[in-house]
């Protein structure tokens, strides 16, 4: 026995055992032959040994009468039964039988009616058994698709996950030998990235790059640079591509398929299965299951890219927010050392006014320097009027409780005296200061010693001096130039303090025979200045914020409509032109994300700078809030001096900069508005430059535009139909246009997708491409949908056959009521909720898995049905897809329209796996966008039962009738 169509599961026979079945019942020496055609128009036979060709013939010529014959040809024949017939699947079945002698006309008419049952019945029973296998198949395919996508999302190495994936793929079909490859289509370069062979000794390196130049006679590379699948053995591809045979390349496979990996139409990788035994292991079928699976497994490899990537950046960004922690806490360190520096000094400054008496000077010293160093063995020695003796004016050590004047000697302060420098010593450096003989010490002997000089008028008159007598103290450098720092302002403080003594002594008499009589003149007086000098101080700083703003310093939004009014008002009197540069910063809050307030603050600063360093003298520059500026150009000749100005700003702060450590390249966007005698106040000027210069951000940043009247008539357009919009909600002006939903197979329409128009009361009928994105923007678009639920309803209340459908967005799958307003609404017109269908994207689904799924089965429990729209054009549902009670998968037009063309294996593939896994799942499917009637019979070819689009009628106001729609 044979068959037509091999591939096919309901074009297997079985052999001669239905011929042979029949065959019992007619007289020895019989010869029976047996036809039948399915509805797809496949062919098969069945009959016995000795039957000869025309016997066989003439039962296939059966088949092609039509209608066919039914029942026994008795009057022409009473040796012979001819006999043809329809099934109940409305495919034919035809037979002969011809035997050695005449039989009577009745049993003639019973065997035909039992062969006829018989004939049924095994076909019945072959059918079920393709149906099984179609169906594990479809299950087979989809656990193999589910397993890559949880593979995909796993956390497995990269060989883990390539290995389980190839175990997935030896789960759909003969893939012992399996690699995978990946392609640079512009370098021409290759990586094998996995590689099993049972017979090829290859070890692939994932990171190996193979030039193409260097393997030109690969059957791999011929592949990719091919781009389309390839199926057969290694010589028969060799010879069709051109290929010479090359033993490096490993040994010839009796069976090759490869399937390129695409990205965006471009050639990206492959993935190839060998057998080295059989011919013609691997068919269509295989070649378009593994295409699929291949898109899969690079939609794995990207997902696994894509997380390696993350992971790599988040790496990136961790360590650079680690160096950029350790920096500024460094700075954070050195600030407060500088501030406790500068504490120090103001105090220091201070204790030269506020102490009484020198003694409590020098302690006051001693406090201060404590708080930066270790002191707590710290003395001031001074020289003697004459400088030949040393005296200690202020002295506290553990050990030395009392240090005497002495005359000059060789001590550690005495060096520093003469030496003029600072000395930092510790216990060795001391003993080789005194084994040279430069010093010999006095009192205890200290483990590190520290002293500075001590000037006035660039002479030596003193030290300060630090030691530790402690191993577990010592001094450094820093510390050495912290404690220079101080001595250099104690030197200046104790100069004053000790002028200011002498002072008040040769003064004393005087001041006290004046005080008594200016006491009170002089208090009164400088109570009186002090109100007076701080009122003004309060006005002027008052005055200063009111106009200015706080961080830049430039004017701010005030003093800037104060001078744009000016200036209209001259420009009016004049017709002397002027101009408003308004000015945005590109990516502003991505430096206050990553580096914080106080950089953005920084950087607004620099650019305030900036812009004011490239506009003219008389030009105002103005900080508006945020990250905006404002130019105000005066006494201009034209537009061409602002356009000028806008270049010579962008330029300016398009210069590097360093903003908290970091090197950053700033750059702006610039609207110009030119005044016109329109223009009433400052705030129409500042808006229209406000709108330039978000036309210019949309056009790519870092540019100016300028506001004209085609900005102005198009901003008027749009606040016209905002407006119009509106009315139109009010006044019920949206309809629902209805396109049919029809059975591939005759036509017929079973029911309608309703589609929102709007009936504009001068501009007529309007597609919703003119509307819809103004109407997301101002949040319209949701109630003209509700109108458009309502005109569905009010159709559905009036009775009639098929069902209507309606889109529902994603915002509107958000809402958490949804569901119960729409079955209202239904309820309250009385319709029957098992006629309307809910149209969602897969963004509607996995926005929020949990809520969708309870929604959709609340709309299900009360007969309300759901249809997943565009179905194909992205990946992310397909693991999802079994949880949701979803009645139908709408095939997107992408792949309807690449069914006729160049494109049309590769659409043909991904509409069969859809087809496949919709079986599985148990629901239908509708092709979208059917527009010829080529489109219409792949469709009907690859299983699919509906269809919609211009081939069976264009969206109306009045739904079509439930018949053969036009096309037929």
């Amino acid at each position: 026995m044979r068959a037509a169509a091999a591939d096919s599961p309901e074009g297997a026979w079985p052999g001669q055992a239905l011929a042979a079945a029949l065959l019992e019942a007619l007289p020895s020496g019989s010869q029976i032959a047996v036809s039948w055609r399915t509805a797809q128009g496949r062919v098969a036979e069945s009959f016995t040994p000795g039957a000869d060709g025309a016997l066989r013939a003439s039962a296939l010529d059966r088949l092609e009468c039509d209608p066919p014959a039914i029942g026994a040809s008795a009057d022409r024949y009473a040796d012979r039964i001819e006999a043809a017939w329809w099934l109940e699947d409305r495919s034919r079945a035809s037979l002969i039988a011809q035997m050695p002698r005449a039989l009577p006309a009745p049993l003639r008419a019973a065997w035909l009616a039992m062969a006829r049952r018989v004939v049924a019945a095994e076909l019945a029973v072959l059918r079920a058994h393709a149906r099984a296998e179609a169906l594990e198949k479809s299950e087979r395919l989809q656990q193999a698709l589910f397993g890559i996508a949880d593979l995909a999302g796993s956390g497995l190495e990269m060989n883990d996950l390539l290995s389980r994936i190839h175990g997935v793929v030896c789960g759909l079909m003969y893939a012992e030998n399996f690699y995978i490859v990946l392609y640079d289509d512009l370098a021409d370069t290759m990586r094998f990235l996995y590689f099993a062979d049972r017979n090829d000794p290859y070890v692939a390196n994932p990171l190996q790059v193979i030039r193409g130049e260097d393997m030109p006679t690969s059957l791999t590379l011929a592949l990719l640079r091919h781009g389309e699948p390839l199926q057969g053995s290694s010589a028969q591809l060799r010879e069709r591509l051109n290929v010479p045979n090359d033993e490096h390349h490993g040994p010839d496979s009796a069976d090759w398929l490869g399937v390129p990996m695409r990205r965006e139409e471009r050639v990206c990788g492959a993935v190839v299965v060998q057998n080295y035994d059989s011919a013609d292991s691997y068919g269509e079928e295989d070649r378009a299951l593994l295409a699929f699976v291949a898109q899969h497994i690079l939609t794995a490899l990207d997902r696994f890219r894509a997380r390696e990537e993350l992971e790599r950046r988040v790496a990136e960004r961790t360590y650079a927010l680690q160096l950029s922690n350790r920096d500024l806490q460094a700075e954070i360190i050195e600030r407060q050392r500088s501030e406790r520096l500068q504490r120090a000094l103001f105090r220091i400054a201070e204790l030269t006014i506020t102490s009484d008496t020198l003694e409590r000077f020098y302690s006051q010293v001693h406090d201060v320097v404590s708080e930066l160093l270790y002191a707590r063995n710290f003395y001031i020695a001074l020289l003697s009027d004459d400088g030949a003796r040393l005296q200690f004016p202020y002295s506290i050590d553990e050990r030395d409780m009392i240090r005497e004047t002495r005359q000059l000697a060789g001590g550690l302060t005495e060096f520093v005296i003469r030496q003029g420098r600072p000395l930092l010593a510790d216990r060795h450096r001391i003993a080789e200061l005194n084994s040279r003989g430069e010093v010999r010490s006095h009192g205890s002997a200290a483990h590190c010693w520290l002293g500075v000089p001590l000037y006035r008028d660039d002479a030596v008159v003193g030290v300060i001096a630090i030691q530790s007598y402690s191993r577990a103290i010592s001094f450094n450098a820093r510390d050495q130039e912290l404690l220079t720092f101080v001595a250099h302002h104690i030197s200046i403080g104790l100069a004053r303090k000790q002028a200011q003594d002498r002072l008040l002594t040769a003064h004393g008499e005087l001041e006290q025979r004046v005080a008594s009589r200016t006491r009170e003149l002089a208090h009164t007086n400088a109570e009186l200045v002090a109100q007076i000098g701080e009122r003004e101080r309060a006005e002027r700083k008052l005055t200063h914020l009111a106009l200015h703003d706080p961080l830049t310093e430039l004017p701010n939004r005030s003093q800037l409509l104060e001078r744009l009014d000016h200036a209209i008002a001259r420009a009016r009197r004049e017709q002397r032109p002027f101009a408003v540069l308004f000015l945005d910063l590109d990516r502003f809050k991505l430096v206050n994300d990553s580096v914080g307030h106080a950089a953005g603050d920084e950087l607004l600063v620099e650019s305030g700078r900036r812009i004011v360093g490239a506009v003219r003298g008389d030009d105002m520059v103005a900080r508006l809030g945020g990250d905006e500026f404002a130019i105000l150009v005066e006494h201009i000749d034209g537009l061409n001096v602002a356009e000028e100005l806008a270049q010579r700003v962008l330029r300016a702060l398009g210069e590097p900069c360093w903003v908290a450590g970091r090197e950053v390249f700033p750059s702006a966007s610039v609207g110009i508005a030119l005044w016109h005698p329109r223009y009433r106040s400052g705030i129409e000027l500042l808006r229209d430059a406000d709108a330039a210069m978000y036309r210019a951000k949309g056009a790519g940043r870092g540019r100016f535009a300028v506001f004209d009247e085609e900005m102005r008539e198009q901003a008027m357009r749009i606040l016209d139909l905002e407006a119009d919009l509106r009315r139109a909600i009010n006044s019920d002006a949206f309809i629902a246009y209805y396109q049919p939903i029809v059975r591939l197979d005759d036509g017929v329409a079973i029911g309608h997708e309703a589609l929102l128009r709007w009936r504009h009361e001068k501009r007529g009928l309007l597609l919703p491409r003119e509307f819809i994105g103004l109407g997301e923007d101002s949040g319209l678009i949701e109630e003209a949908d509700w109108i458009l639920y309502g005109r569905v309803v009010q159709e559905l209340a009036r009775g009639g056959e098929g069902y209507i459908s309606v889109n529902v967005s994603p915002k509107h799958f958000r809402a958490g009521d949804f569901a119960d307003r729409l079955l209202r609404l239904l309820d309250g017109a009385g319709a029957d909720p098992r006629r309307l269908r809910i149209e969602i994207t897969e963004v509607a689904l996995l926005d929020d898995v949990p809520r969708a799924l309870r929604m959709l089965r609340t709309l299900r429990n009360h007969g309300v049905l759901a249809q997943l729209d565009d179905f194909g054009t992205g990946f992310s549902a397909l693991s999802y897809l079994h949880r949701f009670p979803i009645e139908c998968l709408k095939i997107d037009q992408s792949f309807v329209a690449g069914l006729v063309g160049e494109s049309r294996p590769e659409s043909v593939a991904v509409v069969r796996a859809i087809q496949a896994l919709a079986g599985t799942l148990g629901i239908h499917t509708i092709g979208e966008g059917v527009e010829t009637q080529a489109q219409r019979s792949v469709l009907r070819e690859l299983g699919c039962v509906y269809g919609q689009g211009y081939l069976f009628g264009r969206p109306a106001e009045r739904m079509h009738a439930m018949q053969p729609a036009v096309g037929e």
